[in-house]
């Protein structure tokens, strides 16, 4: 699915810069740090999800 991304200046000047440090393409840069802020934010809930059981099981039991 295509999309446009706009960027300030400053994001694009810093995209850019790391493209070329990579030799990667801008696009390739984005969307692995789109899918990386994606997992790390399905982890990332996923664990607060697990310690909030764990810390509420006594309570879980006695509601099922």
């Amino acid at each position: 699915m295509a999309m446009t991304l706009r960027l300030d200046e400053e994001d694009d000047r810093m995209l850019t810069e790391r493209a070329a440090a990579e030799g990667r393409s801008k696009q390739e840069i984005a969307k692995e740090a789109i899918h990386l802020h994606l997992t790390r934010q399905r982890e990332v809930f996923s664990a607060l999800v697990g310690e909030s059981l764990a810390k509420h099981a006594e309570l879980m039991a006695r509601l099922a």
